[in-house]
Formats: C-alpha cells, sequence, structure tokens
C-alpha cells in the first residue's frame, strides 16, 4: 500500500508561507520604516516592524544645546504640524523657568496649532484616499495646505520646518496680512472641505475599503499607550486640551469627536470632525483676541527686538548671552505636553542649572502606537495593511529621536 494513500489532502500539504518585505523604501509606506510580512497568499499571518533608519539622536544632541537652539530638532519629529512641536517644547522651558506667557501670546498660540492641526490632518485623510484609489481628494486638498503654509510664511518666515516662537511668546505680533489670511481661509476653507468629505465619506468603495480594517479596541489601545485621533477613534475621549489645559484652552468650547470600533474608517471620520472643530476654535481666538503684549518679560531668555540691539546696551548684552548659550536655567524636573497632530507630544526634561538639558527625552505619540501595527493587521489583506498604516498617520520623523 502506498504510504500516502490513507493520508487526506489537508493531512499532505503542508503551509507554505512567503515573507515580503514592506519597506523600508516602499512608497505605499509614506516613510522610511520596514515590515517584515509574513504571508499565506494575500493574507498576513504574522509581522514584525523595524524602527531606526533616520535615528537622528535628537535627545542627545539636545543636551549639547542651549534651550532656544533646541526648536529646530522639535520640528523635525511631527513635521506635518512642526508649529505645535515648537509650541510643546516653548511651554515645557516656560514651565522650568516659571514663565506666565501674556493671554495674547496664548491665543495667538492657539491659532497656529489649531492650523497646524488641519494641515497635518489634511495630509493624514487625503492619503487614506490615495490608498484606497481616489487620488483627486489629495490633489484638491494640498492647495489649502500651502495657504496654511503662507500663513506660517507671514508670520516666521517659514513654511514646513517652522521654528515658529519663541521661549516666553511670539517674535512678532500678527500684522495685518496675517489676519486676512486667516479670515480668508476660515471663509474659503470650509465649501473645499465639504466637497472632500462628500467625495469620501458616504463612497461606496471608500467605505468597504476602511470599514473593519486595522480595527483595535479601547482596551488594547489604552494598554499599547496610545493617544490622539487613535484612541479616540477606539472610543475613548481623551484629549490634552481638555484634561490638562494649556495655552488657554480652557477658554474655547469644542467637542471631542469619538469613533466606536477603532478601524480605518473611525480614525478618518475623528479626523475629519477634528478639523471642523479646530475652525470653531481658530474663530473663537480670532473674535476674542485679548490686547496687550505677545511676550513675556524674561530678557534673559527672549531675544530682544533687533532696534533695541542695535541701540541700547543692555539689549546687546542679553542678545549676546542668549546666542551664545550663557543663560543658566533653574535646577528642576519637568514634563508637560501638548496635544500633537497624532496624540500627546509630551517633553521630559532634566535641568541641573547648566546652560542646556541634563537630559531630555521626547515622547512621540507614532513611536508608542506604532508598536501595536502588527496586532492590528493580522489576518488582514496586504492592501488593509496599507491603508491602515495611512489611517494611524505614522510619521517617520517621530519614530527615533
Amino acid at each position: 500500500m502506498n504510504e500516502f494513500e490513507d493520508k487526506s489532502i489537508e493531512q499532505l500539504e503542508e503551509p507554505q508561507y512567503n515573507t515580503l518585505n514592506l519597506g523600508p523604501t516602499h512608497p505605499a509606506t509614506h516613510g522610511i520604516f520596514q515590515n517584515i510580512l509574513k504571508m499565506d497568499g494575500e493574507i498576513i499571518v504574522d509581522a514584525e516592524q523595524t524602527v531606526g533608519y533616520i535615528h537622528r539622536a535628537f535627545e542627545k544632541i539636545a543636551e549639547r544645546r542651549p534651550y532656544y537652539q533646541i526648536t529646530t530638532l522639535t520640528d523635525r519629529l511631527n513635521y506635518c504640524s512642526s508649529p505645535i512641536n515648537n509650541m510643546g517644547w516653548h511651554m515645557t522651558v516656560e514651565k522650568l523657568i516659571g514663565v506666565e506667557v501674556p493671554k495674547r501670546a496664548q491665543y495667538m498660540r492657539v491659532i497656529i496649532m489649531e492650523l497646524a492641526r488641519i494641515a497635518d490632518h489634511l495630509v493624514c485623510n487625503a492619503v487614506v484616499g490615495v490608498d484606497s484609489g481616489a487620488l483627486t481628494g489629495f490633489t484638491y486638498l494640498f492647495q489649502w495646505r500651502e495657504k496654511i503654509y503662507d500663513i506660517y510664511e507671514q508670520i516666521c518666515g517659514a513654511r514646513l520646518t517652522t521654528n515658529i516662537g519663541r521661549i516666553g511668546g511670539l517674535e512678532r505680533d500678527f500684522n495685518d496680512e496675517v489676519y486676512k489670511k486667516i479670515k480668508a481661509f476660515l471663509a474659503e476653507f470650509p465649501k473645499a472641505f465639504k466637497e472632500f468629505s462628500n467625495l469620501l465619506e458616504r463612497n461606496r468603495i471608500f467605505y468597504d475599503r476602511v470599514v473593519n480594517t486595522g480595527a483595535i479596541t479601547a482596551e488594547k489601545a489604552m494598554a499599547y499607550g496610545f493617544t490622539g485621533p487613535n484612541l479616540r477613534a477606539a472610543g475613548v475621549d481623551y484629549d490634552v486640551r481638555v484634561m490638562n489645559p494649556y495655552s488657554s484652552y480652557e477658554d474655547f468650547e469644542f467637542t471631542i469627536p469619538v469613533g466606536e470600533k477603532g478601524d480605518t474608517y473611525d480614525r478618518f471620520m475623528v479626523r475629519q470632525q477634528e478639523i471642523w472643530e479646530s475652525l470653531n476654535i481658530i474663530k473663537q481666538a480670532l473674535d476674542n483676541m485679548p490686547q496687550g503684549k505677545w511676550y513675556a518679560d524674561v530678557p534673559e531668555f527672549y531675544l530682544p527686538p533687533k532696534e533695541d540691539v542695535y541701540n541700547k546696551m543692555e539689549a546687546l548684552i542679553y542678545h549676546f548671552k542668549i546666542v551664545m548659550g550663557e543663560s543658566d536655567v533653574p535646577k528642576g524636573e519637568v514634563y508637560h505636553a501638548v496635544e500633537g497632530g497624532n496624540g500627546e507630544l509630551g517633553f521630559y526634561l532634566i535641568s541641573d542649572g547648566g546652560r542646556a538639558p541634563f537630559r531630555l527625552h521626547f515622547r512621540r505619540p507614532c513611536f508608542i502606537y506604532y508598536q501595536a501595527y502588527p496586532e492590528m493587521i493580522k489576518g488582514g489583506m496586504l492592501s488593509d495593511a496599507i491603508l491602515t498604516m495611512s489611517s494611524m498617520n505614522v510619521i517617520a520623523g517621530e519614530l527615533d529621536a
């Protein structure tokens, strides 16, 4: 008797898996990171992510830099919304040195941060559309992101990596052109964004691609340390702006959108709704803008105006000390967090009283929630893995610091 005759086909066939490298330079990953996938045909059986392709040692570099020079490092974390990173760092140092920023500067910061949140969410949701086969929304929305960058440029002269603001406030007041551009954006953008929403939110093809894709429960999301839109999509209404208000966010009325399933569609919809809420916050800030100065009285840390540097000895001395990193800060240990585009962006700062941090740790939300990615894509299709990654808004600059 043949030894195989009494065995079924299922017993004779051993599972055969393929290993697929998704990245580190695959265009669909939208960044420099690698995922090693164990595939059963088109089904993902197992996955392992790899980070470290753009390790830049930000935290160690920061320990060798004066405090005001660290702002440029924060630009390169989540570069889709770098002004939020800048403001978060400035507020951390202000907490350490015990400075209260004037109300006007706080409202100006809120406007800048909410514009950055809109730009961040526009990129994320437009890319989700692209990865589901809808390119039109991406090309249409990017012109509106550029209009936000026009506002940045009018405020500080930069667009992508903004280095915006200073420890103690803003470098200058908003001029008339800034207000003009912001008001024009508030008037014109909602119509265009509504068209984008109509294109995708109830589109049957898009709906079938994203519903129940890359889902995660609220319990698992919290266990992994999720924050931001990815956590709120799972049904947890945690938002740093409400739980631990900063920069006068307690003065504003806004809703925290939450989802139910924690899938790709919920993540997409949470960001969609947050864009509307950000527009509402900006409008409130403009309507109730306080009068007064846009910087605190901290000459040891706040660069004086150039006109004063050229004509006043005290201003020249302070300018020299700040630029050369000769302003000592108090000893202390502080943690400050802001609601970044991707979640809770925190700065854990230890000072030994010197001119640079003794230790500085960036809490990067992408680095934390990306650890859940393999679990979220197991059992799904390869095409679903791309959509899941896009909807998580994984920014490579935040994975390594």
